[in-house]
């Protein structure tokens, strides 16, 4: 007679590991919204009259020339507007295919925050009346420029142009935290660190270019991080209840 292993056998069945998504500590939310609740504060304050972005555009402008003189600079359109974006995507669509292949939740969602964080600042940015510095009047273009919390004027012009899209790009990267923070926490955080350092380079070239102001890529990197904050937390709160 043909004796049938017992479930408990482990050792004959097959073994899969999936790892799955497992909610982050009440404290930390905590943290981040201690955080995210001061920084956009903090942002409030540099955008009221936008000073400090002027001050810094001013840098890159040139007044007798009316225009941005690396505006068209082809090296900083390659290497910044191009290549960076693309290897930020490339990142994400990686992570994505290992996830699936690998059935590891915690990667495949670690690319979809990716998209989402930039998702959001998309979103936010086609809706926005804030023109770009190389279309306003200051800066030898046509539209009006306003601060942050301040009525649309008239002549606003295109709009579009808040919260910076580009840095969106490299602030995303952040999203792959929620992918390592539990097996490899210095991992984790290290990737918030690059996400950081990327968006605000990203972001600072079209600065340069009088593509944004300083201030509109800071708060896509405070959107970017939000999102993901919250959309983890929604999702992981779920599938624990599940």
């Amino acid at each position: 007679m043909t004796q049938i292993p017992a479930a408990s056998d482990s050792s004959r069945l097959p073994s899969i590991q999936v790892k799955t998504l497992y909610p982050l500590p009440t404290r930390f939310y905590g943290y981040q919204l201690f955080i995210l609740v001061a920084l956009a504060l903090l942002f409030s304050w540099l955008s009221r009259d936008e000073t400090l972005d002027r001050i810094i555009t001013g840098y890159w402008y040139d007044a007798a020339t009316q225009r941005f003189p690396l505006q068209h600079n082809a090296l900083l359109d390659l290497l910044n507007h191009r290549l960076a974006k693309y290897i930020t995507i490339a990142l994400a669509v990686m992570t994505l295919l290992c996830g699936l292949v690998r059935r590891q939740p915690r990667l495949v969602t670690g690319a979809l925050l990716m998209a989402l964080g930039a998702l959001v600042v998309g979103v936010l940015k086609s809706i926005s009346h804030h023109s770009c510095p190389w279309d306003l009047v200051e800066y030898g273009g046509h539209a009006v420029g306003y601060p942050l919390f301040s009525a649309a004027p008239a002549q606003s012009g295109p709009g579009r142009c808040f919260p910076g899209g580009h840095a969106s790009s490299g602030f995303m990267v952040m999203g792959l935290f929620f992918a390592f923070w539990r097996d490899r926490p210095r991992l984790a955080w290290s990737f918030v660190a690059l996400g950081v350092v990327l968006g605000l380079a990203m972001g600072y070239g079209q600065v340069m270019r009088g593509a944004h102001f300083f201030s509109h890529n800071l708060w896509a990197g405070w959107w970017v991080w939000f999102s993901q904050v919250v959309a983890y937390g929604l999702i992981s709160a779920w599938l624990a209840k599940e």
